[in-house]
């Protein structure tokens, strides 16, 4: 998880992907959580950002078919790897370059995977079920963000996961211990571009895909009343 691998220190291409969208500035109330015991589960609901690591961990050591409705948005034709991975399309829309390809059936897990591992820039909007996963994400493109724009009090209700594995629910709380209900925010500083050193002899998009964020997130964690608050340094 993204946010996990930036406290570890971990600055991969995940995480160098995952902040390609953000420019120079303050990103307030990204990666939202809001999380709440039940009985025999936990109830989970994020903000976008966590859509495909969502999906991709829910399936990923799922075997055979499952039912599987929502959109994938890109900036590309999937059309081809849909029909190769054996998904059936029902619709496509193609607006100012922005593609959704909405699907609605039955689809082999393993192949969702290898989708979202082959285009990880691509956004998974799915929702199924699993012996141990029940996943719902609104079917449609996450408003781009920017910065210095909190009007209204940002909520977690983007994706929502009630699951009894507890492997997933620690990965995705890695630093919370037990508790009742949780609530977690990050505010993403960026307080730097770094761009290639051999720059001059890259194209614009080239320079765009190798630039780096520089700068300092901060995560508020308020865990049945009580707040804490870590701040991590990145470069990715």
């Amino acid at each position: 998880m993204v946010i996990k691998k930036i406290f570890e220190k971990n600055f991969d291409e995940e995480v160098h992907s995952d902040f390609l969208k953000f420019g120079r500035g303050d990103y307030r109330d990204k990666y939202l959580i809001e999380a709440k015991r039940q009985t025999g589960k936990t109830a989970i609901k994020t903000s976008a950002e966590f859509a495909n690591f969502l999906v991709k961990k829910c399936l990923e050591n799922v075997n055979g078919k499952i039912v599987v409705s929502g959109v994938v948005i890109s900036t590309f034709d999937l059309k081809e790897d849909f029909q190769n991975a054996g998904i059936d399309v029902k619709k496509t829309s193609n607006f100012q370059g922005v593609r959704k390809t909405a699907v609605d059936g039955e689809v082999d897990a393993k192949k969702i995977v290898e989708l979202i591992e082959k285009y990880p820039r691509c956004f998974f909007a799915l929702s199924f079920k699993t012996s141990n996963c029940e996943l719902k994400i609104k079917p449609k493109a996450p408003k781009s963000g920017k910065p210095g724009k909190n009007d209204e009090e940002a909520v977690a209700d983007f994706c929502s996961l009630k699951t009894t594995n507890e492997t997933l629910v620690k990965e995705i709380l890695f630093d919370v211990g037990n508790f009742k209900k949780c609530k977690i925010s990050h505010e993403i500083k960026v307080q730097e571009i770094v761009y290639p050193k051999n720059m001059k002899s890259l194209k614009p998009e080239e320079i765009r895909e190798q630039a780096k964020r520089k700068g300092v997130i901060v995560r508020k964690i308020n865990c049945d009343g009580n707040l804490k608050v870590n701040e991590a340094g990145f470069e990715a």
